[in-house]
């Protein structure tokens, strides 16, 4: 439950831009980083952490009064690097060696980095694993919640189904997914590979509680996150988020290739200079 309510979500929204422009100049410096799929999710996570919504410690990342977050889209992360080190998971000069020897985070975030629960290399499993960390806790009489972000494209694999029916099956109604929907997977868009059709009733079919918001309306993203927290009818629930991946880059935003192309170090730099 949320200890207080946010009517004025002008902060947040600063916060969000700051994390834009943090992974930006992360990227400038580390191009290996996956950018476009980093900048579809930045308002979800903004939201859940500055939002209140996480119950997380950043200097006990592994408290056991902490919700599980599990973000299944790994590579779609480096956002999270700013996020964590602004509220003091790690130093803030790690930011500053991204990717480079003797650094903790790399191109995929692993559990070494604190603040992260998982391995997130590997697509498709964010969704089952996080069904076992909700069956465990649910088992246990735990009541903290389970959050897992995947994203749209990793849908595509069977094992995200098979979890779908097994949450259902046991009612864990303490598992909350978000689907960052951006539309675009790594060879093109993704009704143009497999086409989901339209996910909230794929999900409701499979007996889960599902509802659409637009990704980057911080507003909206708070509304509907504090409704499924507090939320518990013995099902578990779904967000699909409409995103925009590589937002706000000129020649990468909602690019079919965008995933897999960086800017040219003179765009960011522009960017970078017109957003300071």
């Amino acid at each position: 439950m949320l200890n207080r309510m946010i009517n004025d979500f002008s902060a947040l929204t600063e916060k969000a831009n700051f994390i834009w422009r943090e992974t930006l100049a992360i990227h400038r410096r580390s191009p290996e980083t996956r950018i476009a799929s980093s900048l579809s999710p930045i308002e979800i996570f903004v939201t859940l952490y500055y939002g209140e919504i996480l119950n997380h410690f950043p200097k006990d990342p592994l408290s056991p009064l902490r919700d599980r977050f599990i973000i299944s889209k790994g590579h779609g992360s480096i956002c999270m690097y700013p996020i964590l080190a602004d509220l003091g998971y790690f130093d803030k000069d790690e930011l500053l060696r991204v990717c480079h020897t003797g650094s903790f985070l790399g191109g995929i975030p692993d559990p070494i980095i604190p603040g992260y629960e998982t391995v997130n290399g590997s697509l498709g499993h964010g969704l089952g694993v996080s069904t076992g960390v909700a069956l465990a806790l649910k088992s246990q009489g735990n009541i903290k919640d389970v959050f897992v972000l995947c994203g749209d494209g990793e849908l595509h694999e069977g094992a995200n189904w098979e979890a779908a029916m097994f949450a259902s099956h046991h009612k864990l109604d303490n598992l909350n997914v978000i689907i960052d929907d951006n539309s675009i997977a790594m060879l093109g868009r993704t009704n143009d590979i497999v086409s989901h059709g339209q996910l909230h009733e794929r999900f409701a079919a499979f007996g889960w509680e599902a509802e659409l918001v637009d990704g980057h309306n911080i507003s909206a993203l708070y509304n509907v996150f504090n409704r499924m927290k507090l939320r518990r009818q013995n099902a578990p629930k779904v967000l699909i988020a409409k995103t925009v991946k590589g937002r706000g880059v000129p020649g990468l935003e909602d690019m079919p290739l965008s995933h897999i192309m960086a800017p040219k170090h003179e765009t960011l730099d522009a960017l970078l200079e017109l957003k300071k």
